[in-house]
């Protein structure tokens, strides 16, 4: 048991190396760049936006709303949308959606390569589509484009396939973190939804790249937080927590009729008998009607955000956004234009909010808008953890960690039980693909080879003549379910493998000698103090199925290891999911009353 002590004592907790330094350097690089990057899609809408609506160039952010143009309006985001349209037949298709969806694919799909005309086409055509009108946010379209920086710096350089994923993710969440001052939510939308993994070896570069992208954004976009807040209570007592429970339960009932909404627009497009060019134009008949009813329904709507978070959003503009703002939203993101969700997910969740608001315990001015804004952004993009810490970084008011807590977490329960994918997930899955968002131990790294392996086992001596072979061993029956028979010498150390194909050729052949002639030298092993997920890779890497178990220290043999063999760590596993059992047992005291099983 020492030695097993000892063996297991050079088992680390993760497996990273030094090559995770080179990698963190550049994606300190990368969040450089993603900032200077978003920085400039921001003004690029700020640029489209005036002229399009106000005839001037200029990089002044301004607001759809303010515009003079009466009924010609409507007309903006289709025009954008036409254009938008011609971008992505004779450009890039990839250019159409809201950012992650197809940042996911470029993880899962090619092998995190983008091309790099994708880093010029996507937020172009986000910054046409949103400057025209477009109900979406600018985050979606950063992220993808941040990505896609990141992919093509970690392109000039001899990396591996998870290398490039990293330095892809760094430079999506350096995107948001910049564009909101958010670099702890960003790491965790990486870790929700990007990464597949919880590894330091991809963690560290992109947490680094994160706090990087907001350092810098001090310097070209100012410091936070986005969404000032009036102060709220630490703690808001039974009732309020009552209330968030049930704020939870509405946003994630909203969050799966959005979901639902914009697949099944989505849908309706493609059953359209012309091409999908012409989609986005269709959905930006609707965005310029809904504009006309709501104009603060258009572009992204921050400085509405804003306002309904400081409670004083009389109820027309709170009937406009859950009204307007979410079916132009709906129509135009199903018709495949080009945007981001979270901005607009921000602005329904705190127009639920303010609905609340009217129900609800009084909390104090903007409560209800920030929890269900951050239960929504939980609900619907299944990254609950995120939402909470984008929540409180977007307003610095960590007072409502708790109930930004219970009403995240209850959304995506909601959503979780009632929708089988989310709507970032589902447009992978339409094309395909399946993504597992459920991280977890695998069984075979904490499970050790001599937990598993065969000890009964027929080993050959290294004198053993063929001639023996025949008479002795082949033909009986209590070897023929042994496929691979080890060779090993008075002192039981290994000195090779043979089949038993090679035996039975033996024993029916005519050739002399001894075995020691006849067998593979130096065969691949396993050591029994080593994790099964080694032996998986050493399989995977080999072709072999079966493999000796050798002592490291005395080069004995102590067993065999076979690929059914390792299907029991999966069994455990099973097992410790689906076996139901009462362990404890309560008995009165008194009397010969019935046993309660607990």
């Amino acid at each position: 048991m020492a030695r097993h002590r000892d063996n297991s004592a050079n088992l680390g907790d993760f497996t990273t190396t030094a090559r995770v330094i080179p990698i963190a350097l550049l994606a300190i690089a990368i969040g450089l760049v993603s900032t200077v990057v978003a920085a400039g899609l921001l003004r690029l809408i700020s640029f489209f936006t005036n002229v399009f609506y106000f005839g001037r160039f200029s990089t002044v952010a301004a607001s759809p709303a303010g515009n003079h143009l009466g009924w010609f309006a409507v007309l903006i985001p289709v025009a954008g949308a036409l254009i938008i349209g011609l971008m992505a037949r004779y450009g890039s298709e990839r250019i159409r959606g809201h950012g992650i969806p197809e940042a996911l694919e470029s993880i899962l799909i090619n092998g995190s390569k983008v091309q790099p005309r994708l880093a010029v086409l996507k937020p172009l055509s986000s910054a046409i589509s949103i400057g025209s009108g477009g109900p979406f946010g600018a985050e979606g379209p950063i992220i993808m484009t941040g990505g896609a920086i990141g992919s093509i710096i970690a392109q000039l350089f001899h990396l591996t396939s998870a290398e490039r994923k990293t330095l892809l993710v760094a430079g999506a969440v350096a995107g948001m973190s910049a564009t909101f001052a958010t670099p702890v939510a960003a790491v965790l939308l990486a870790v929700e939804l990007l990464l597949f993994e919880w590894k330091p070896r991809s963690a560290i570069p992109v947490a680094l790249a994160s706090a990087t992208a907001c350092a810098a954004r001090r310097y070209i976009l100012g410091p936070g937080p986005l969404f000032p807040v009036p102060d709220h209570a630490i703690f808001i007592g039974p009732q309020g927590l009552a209330g968030c429970v049930v704020a939870g339960l509405l946003a994630g009932g909203l969050s799966c009729l959005l979901t639902l909404g914009v697949y099944a627009a989505e849908d309706a497009f493609k059953k359209l008998p012309f091409h999908w060019m012409w989609w986005p134009a269709i959905g930006g008949v609707v965005v310029g009607l809904g504009g006309m009813i709501f104009p603060q329904a258009l572009s992204v709507g921050y400085d509405t955000i804003e306002a309904l978070l400081q409670g004083d959003v009389p109820g027309k503009v709170i009937a406009g956004v859950l009204l307007v703002k979410s079916v132009i939203w709906i129509v135009s993101l199903g018709s495949g234009t080009s945007g981001g969700v979270l901005a607009p997910l921000l602005i329904m969740g705190a127009a639920l909010g303010g609905v609340e608001a009217n129900f609800l315990p009084h909390e104090g001015a903007g409560f209800w808008p920030l929890v269900s804004m951050g239960a929504i952004l939980g609900g619907t993009m299944r990254a609950p953890f995120t939402a909470i810490l984008f929540a409180l970084e977007l307003t610095h008011d960590i007072n409502l960690l708790l109930p930004l807590l219970v009403a995240a977490m209850l959304a995506h329960a909601t959503t979780v039980l009632l929708v089988k994918r989310s709507i970032l997930t589902e447009k992978v899955a339409r094309r395909g693909f399946h993504i597992s968002r459920e991280y977890s131990t695998d069984p075979l790294e904490i499970l050790f080879v001599r937990e598993v392996m065969r000890t009964k086992l027929v080993v050959l001596p290294t004198d053993l003549s063929v001639e023996q072979l025949r008479h002795t061993l082949v033909h009986e029956p209590r070897h023929r379910g042994q496929h691979l028979y080890p060779v090993v010498d008075n002192e039981r150390r290994l000195r090779g493998v043979i089949t038993r194909k090679k035996l039975h050729a033996l024993a029916e052949g005519t050739a002399a000698g001894t075995l020691m002639s006849h067998m593979v030298y130096a065969p691949v092993a396993a050591n029994p103090d080593e994790p099964l997920r080694l032996v998986v890779v050493r399989m995977a890497e080999s072709g072999l199925t079966r493999m000796p178990v050798v002592d490291s220290d005395s080069g004995a043999l102590v067993g065999m290891v076979s690929l059914e063999d390792l299907l029991l760590g999966r069994v455990r596993n099973l097992t410790e999911e689906r076996h139901r059992e009462r362990p404890l047992r309560l008995r009165f005291p008194f009397g010969s009353g019935p046993k309660v099983n607990v």
